[in-house]
């Protein structure tokens, strides 16, 4: 197997729409790439793939080899950006190294894990058998690990290739909830004599709400709320506010229209705001900006004013970030808490979304409670949904020592054994398969869930290699 195929076969994915609930179109790829090469496919009433290579001769007996990842990826672009997710394809360059989407996300999460899988499969050296497992909606819900049906694969020795730090070998990762709130508001005519200000925070990082929650970056929504809640003394109407975008990504860009009675005095502290965050992102963040715009005569309604501040103050009390690290892994996040969006709709509706890690079930249904606390005093309805197990490492795997012992060889240095912060689906596998002995690697990703996400193609070579030799050396035990 090598990485050039890998790549060639990811260039054509990133071609394929396949946004998560909508992946019609790379579940049909799946399905023509295993029917021309002869190969052995079939697919849940989900939407899940199961594409076999038969043991070659003489290799009948070799332990069953289930490479997993998933179809879906996170579609999110910069504002401005015109690109329909829905049939564009993916616009990427090849600069120092790296493949990058500058202005969307690549999608390399999980598209390279499946196109090392898929060129897995169709390699000529002869292996035992091969599983190769592609699950549908992973990254809104892990829908297709969880609606796994028991006798859908048949190896016990499953590598997940949805990781992003070569030379990491992953054995634990958290569980995950999400939690909704959502408040009801009617609407009032503005006072007279105010003037409309449209305020926006963007340019920010963004990135996974798991794997990045520890790197301090800005949470626009929860900044605009800050400034929002700090305005309440000088008093404003809010006439709509909206922010963030997927569950698992933090939020990179919010924005919210406010009538005042000075707009010039409101412009001149929001500006001033922005130099504050400016300041304090300037190592985590150093891009995020603020802009503040006049509108005029577009808007005649404002949200009642008991609402509007109780849902200024819950956004900005609500709890963000890392709530605990582990105490037995050193600088493993355990639990925390992403404010991922708030998004207002004009049926008198406000909705938002947060989710919820821990690789501690107590702890994690503990921030989900604080989380639903802070919105429910606002006078929110909140309810949860998606949970998800963790993952709990096995550090005496079989598996584990096989792949530790190629890497040695391979590269003259040991790799990293280590649990992420991340959610995979490995702790539903369990569930099902409590017999799996399972481990996660990956290539270098960076940016993944946000636009400018890039793929590392000199850790791919070494992603590969590691991959061939782990799938040889169990094909052929010494």
């Amino acid at each position: 197997m090598k990485s050039d195929r890998v790549l060639e076969i990811f260039k054509e994915i990133t071609r394929i729409p396949r946004e998560s609930g909508h992946e019609e179109q790379i579940i049909g790829y799946l399905q023509q790439f295993a029917s021309s090469r002869s190969l052995q496919c079939k697919t849940d009433k989900v939407g899940n793939v199961l594409i076999i290579k038969d043991a070659a001769k003489g290799k009948e007996n070799v332990p069953v080899l289930v490479l997993q990842s998933h179809s879906d990826m996170v579609c999110e672009k910069n504002s401005g950006v015109e690109h329909d997710f829905s049939k564009d394809p993916i616009k990427y360059v090849i600069e120092d190294g790296w493949m990058i989407a500058k202005e969307t996300t690549l999608g390399a999460d999980c598209g390279i894990g499946m196109a090392a899988a898929l060129a897995a499969l169709e390699d000529p050296a002869p292996t035992g058998r091969i599983e190769c497992l592609f699950t549908v909606s992973e990254e809104t819900g892990l829908d297709g690990a969880n609606a796994l049906e028991p006798d859908f694969i048949s190896g016990k020795i499953l590598i997940n290739l949805d990781s992003e730090d070569e030379g990491e070998l992953f054995v634990g990762c958290a569980g995950g909830v999400d939690t909704t709130a959502v408040f009801e508001y009617k609407t009032k005519k503005l006072s007279p004599k105010t003037h409309l200000l449209k305020i926006k925070i963007f340019n920010g990082l963004g990135g996974h709400s798991g794997d990045d929650i520890d790197k301090g970056r800005c949470n626009a929504v929860q900044q605009l709320a800050r400034f929002l809640y700090n305005e309440l003394p000088y008093g404003f109407e809010l006439c709509s506010i909206n922010g963030g975008n997927k569950r698992n990504a933090i939020a990179r860009e919010a924005e919210a229209v406010i009538a005042v009675a000075d707009p010039s005095a409101t412009t001149s502290r929001f500006e001033t705001f922005g130099q504050v965050l400016k300041q304090e992102f300037a190592v985590s963040d150093s891009g995020i900006s603020v802009s503040v715009s006049t509108l005029a005569g577009q808007i005649e309604e404002a949200v009642e004013s008991k609402t509007a501040e109780a849902l200024i103050r819950s956004l900005f009390a609500a709890p963000h970030g890392v709530l605990a690290m582990s105490m037995d892994i050193p600088g493993l996040v355990e639990t925390s808490s992403n404010l991922a969006s708030v998004k207002m709709s004009s049926d008198g509706i406000v909705r938002i979304g947060t989710s919820q890690r821990s690789s501690v079930t107590s702890e994690r249904q503990y921030a989900a409670a604080k989380v639903e606390a802070c919105f429910a005093l606002a006078g929110a309805k909140v309810t949860h949904e998606s949970e998800y197990p963790g993952w709990k490492p096995n550090m005496d795997s079989a598996l584990l020592k096989v792949c530790e012992n190629s890497y040695r060889k391979l590269f003259s240095t040991e790799p990293v054994v280590r649990a992420i912060h991340a959610g995979l689906e490995c702790g539903l596998f369990l569930d099902k398969y409590p017999d799996l002995d399972m481990i996660s690697f990956g290539p270098t990703l960076r940016g993944v869930h946000a636009p400018g996400e890039r793929l590392d193609l000199k850790s791919l070579d070494k992603f590969v290699e590691l991959l061939d030799d782990v799938i040889l050396t169990y094909s052929d035990p010494k």
